[in-house]
């Protein structure tokens, strides 16, 4: 007879991490905090160095428009080599490792981010909660 699969009894038990504390994978309660944290901060910043304007009318906006996702992305690339994590990641005590442990260099950042601002990719998540953009860098966010 052929086995059945086993479900996980919680995200992140088939890679080995804990299901609780430091080092289980964040939940979506804490990511989706960090994202709104890290978007804000973009626009923030957009708004006061960049020209972007968010009460500006359909079609007066041009290209400024797309500065707070610019300045999301490179918030993103910036902080996660350096350290551990988005400013959103950290203060709501999370952080990106390699799925094996340890620092995800220089290139899975970039990967990462690129799949993360197209959405789909990251709103598509296994059984252990890594979106897509977490299973193609080969990260994964844990608590710090």
């Amino acid at each position: 007879m052929p086995e059945t699969p086993v479900e996980n009894a919680y995200p992140g038990e088939r890679l080995g991490f804990p299901a609780e504390g430091s080092g289980s994978i964040a939940r979506p309660g804490r990511r989706i905090g960090a994202l709104f944290i890290d978007y804000a901060a973009a626009t923030i910043i957009a708004s006061a160095f960049l020209g972007f304007d968010q009460f500006a009318l359909p079609g007066e906006a041009g290209v400024t428009q797309f500065m707070p996702m610019v300045v999301f992305a490179v918030l993103q690339v910036l902080f996660i080599p350096t350290i551990g994590g988005s400013p959103g990641h950290r203060v709501l005590g999370m952080r990106v490792n390699l799925v094996t442990g340890g620092w995800p260099g220089l290139w899975r950042p970039i990967v990462r981010t690129l799949l993360l601002v197209l959405v789909i990719p990251a709103v598509i998540w296994d059984a252990d909660q890594r979106g897509v953009h977490d299973k193609v860098a080969g990260t994964v966010l844990v608590r710090a």
